[in-house]
């Protein structure tokens, strides 16, 4: 299974989250994403993924947007600014998800499922997807329809869909960064998640779907989500849908090579805005992180575009060292391991 990015200027996306604010590794990501968008005077949409309602922190979607542009970054379609495309907000879209999952189940390719987190995590054997759990397919032809298979749970509990996964084929596709990829998704991760309440509504389904309706060409996103991508290439076969090119590039991390948490210190965008940061200090500590400025250089994204070179950017994961801590003013906090918010 192989990705042609159509013809004509590229269309991205920036997809912020409201679980959690705005941080470094977050703003990083979504630089690389306008870098290469911009750079090649193609077309940038902003849509707010806040599908996870028990997360989803109240005013972050507002947050988000002003952080986002206080460093720089414009977008041409959005929640805020409309566009052919709209709703840009996911939780206004679940009739689009609806649709997609009845295609699927039509075609024989979703079934509900029963089975908790817990009876997953019973059934495994050894490790598997490093994004989730294995599942070997235990609700497969086990009910007629969802509402057999609601009967057998708990009143307040609801059965999920689940995708049937292809069996024995090994998804092919070339990352923009990486290179060539292949993974076995059925011997990985199994039959998958694809939303957990009746309107089918759940991450998987939804990037899939709104990316296809908005017509993206490119998606640039965290290599944390690199696992993910052959599920998300099987759903657009599936749909009949045509898939973007995936560019995964690498996390920002503490020096222990771990997802920023808490405990490494503040290093959301608003707290460097309250304490007194420029947005041009900002942008230079993410660009010298690429390898695209000097260190301690203050810069514009505007003034960045130039350098922009996918090919130059660094293999390696970004570190927040005590040098880049001091620079940006961040201070150490202990005892809460909290991870933040990095989708």
């Amino acid at each position: 299974m192989t990705q042609i990015p159509p013809p004509g200027s590229p269309r991205g996306r920036l997809a912020p989250s409201p679980t959690g604010a705005l941080h470094l590794g977050n703003a990083r990501t979504f630089m690389i994403a306008w870098l290469s968008v911009r750079s090649r005077g193609g077309t940038l949409l902003l849509r707010m993924e806040d599908l996870d309602h028990p997360k989803n922190k109240p005013g972050a979607a507002g947050a988000a947007l002003d952080d986002l542009r206080w460093l720089g970054l414009d977008w041409d379609e959005g929640p805020d600014i409309g566009g052919p495309h709209a709703p840009y907000t996911q939780t206004q879209r679940r009739t689009h998800y609806a649709r997609a999952l009845e295609t699927l189940r039509a075609r024989g390719l979703a079934y509900p499922c029963v089975c908790s987190r817990r009876d997953v995590e019973v059934g495994q054997s050894a490790p598997h997807a490093e994004d989730g759990l294995f599942y070997p397919g235990l609700c497969r032809g086990r009910f007629a329809d969802y509402e057999a298979a609601r009967r057998v749970l708990h009143p307040g509990r609801l059965p999920a869909w689940r995708f049937r996964v292809p069996e024995g084929e090994t998804v092919r596709f070339e990352d923009g960064f990486h290179g060539p990829c292949a993974q076995q998704v059925d011997a990985l991760s199994g039959d998958f998640v694809l939303a957990r309440d009746p309107d089918g509504a759940g991450y998987m389904l939804a990037v899939v779907v709104d990316d296809a309706a908005m017509g993206v060409t490119e998606v640039v996103r965290g290599d944390d989500l690199l696992p993910a991508t052959p599920r998300q290439l099987l759903l657009y076969r599936a749909l009949d849908l045509a898939p973007p090119a995936f560019i995964h590039v690498p996390l920002v991390v503490s020096e222990e090579g771990r997802r920023l948490a808490k405990r490494h210190g503040d290093t959301r965008i608003g707290a460097l805005r309250a304490a007194g940061l420029a947005p041009e200090q900002v942008i230079g500590l993410l660009a010298w992180w690429c390898g695209w400025a000097a260190w301690g250089e203050r810069l514009t994204l505007r003034e960045l575009l130039p350098r922009f070179d996918l090919a130059t950017l660094r293999r390696e994961p970004a570190v927040l060292t005590p040098q880049v801590k001091a620079a940006l003013k961040i201070q150490d906090a202990g005892g809460d391991d909290a991870r933040l918010s990095s989708k």
